[in-house]
């Protein structure tokens, strides 16, 4: 495709077709000529907007794009409604891998029940590779609202499903040929599957009506940047036990391949709840098929540590990701 603005043809067939209509809060969604969409809402909910681009990989990137910002929308406990789309892509791009990357798109919209609201797609020389920032707009009730600066010492903090997803799964995607110099291919397979549990819309769902007071997704930075981040936040400290983060055979694997820390890989996919009753928690999220586990509790001062054995490590700010290393 040429430089500058999508043609209107390519518009309409392989962006604008590919876009289905789902949320009756939608009063204006994407048409050619509108420049603003338009969202109804009741008088007692409020707007939760986030926003993120995808810059470290193209594999999956219309599925990752969407993924991230629905997981930063549910940390806040809002219900998600739609995404504004914002893709720049290089001089060699294809209609054929524009429309791809739609299909990706609108089949996790599928999934997650929410809509593309409005974008913007453009060919252009600033990009070498495929840009896509993804701005989520969810709502709430005022008084349901939920921050990652909600903890509170003596509260204790659960973690959902395993750490490392994302970078598992980038990583089993790009580096597929070196892995296959150590592992089997069905075990590669695996590794890259695990981006089928990205989404953390569902624990999030549990959460709110278990009853939770701050929620936040693990993603750049890994569990640790996470953690300091919700400390940092509620200006609070935590102790955490190494031996009960969860992560899989998978990851271990490929961080010891590549010399990684999988405790600071990014881990979209993994959220950390902080509960008055973790366990109570982790059976609900239990019972939804959804794996948990209380790895720590909140406390008072500002020591953020992890505890394995005897060693104590203290917590620092998230510093670049594992992936980048690799990528």
């Amino acid at each position: 495709m040429k430089i500058g603005k999508i043609p209107e043809t390519i518009l309409k067939r392989s962006v604008i077709k590919q876009i289905k209509h789902r949320r009756e809060e939608v009063l204006v969604g994407p048409a050619i000529g509108e420049d603003c969409s338009i969202i109804s809402l009741k008088g007692d909910e409020v707007f939760v907007i986030s926003t993120d681009p995808i810059t470290g990989t193209v594999q999956d990137i219309g599925t990752l794009a969407v993924h991230i910002t629905a997981n930063d929308i549910a940390s806040s406990g809002a219900e998600l409604i739609g995404i504004m789309l914002s893709i720049l892509l290089p001089e060699n791009t294809t209609e054929a891998e524009l429309k791809a990357m739609m299909h990706d798109v609108d089949m996790v919209c599928d999934r997650l029940q929410i809509e593309v609201i409005g974008g913007h797609t453009e060919v252009t020389k600033a990009v070498n590779q495929p840009i896509v920032t993804v701005t989520g707009i969810g709502k709430m009730k005022k008084a349901d609202m939920i921050m990652t600066s909600g903890a509170k010492p003596g509260q204790e903090i659960v973690m959902t499903k395993w750490i490392g997803l994302e970078g598992t799964a980038i990583i089993a995607k790009i580096k597929e040929q070196e892995l296959l110099t150590k592992y089997s291919a069905s075990f590669i397979e695996e590794a890259a599957k695990m981006i089928d549990y990205i989404s953390v819309v569902p624990e999030s769902r549990i959460a709110m009506k278990a009853g939770v007071t701050s929620m936040h997704d693990v993603t750049e930075g890994g569990i640790f940047g996470a953690l300091w981040e919700i400390g940092a936040a509620s200006k609070v400290g935590l102790e955490v036990d190494l031996k009960k983060i969860q992560l899989k055979q998978e990851t271990v694997e490929i961080c010891e391949f590549f010399n990684l820390n999988p405790y600071m890989l990014i881990s979209s996919g993994c959220m950390l709840i902080v509960s008055d009753n973790g366990n109570l928690l982790v059976d609900r999220l239990k019972e939804a098929g959804i794996a948990a586990a209380v790895i720590g509790r909140i406390t008072e001062g500002n020591d953020r540590i992890v505890i394995n054995n005897d060693e104590q490590r203290y917590l620092e700010p998230p510093k670049s990701d594992e992936l980048y290393k690799v990528i």
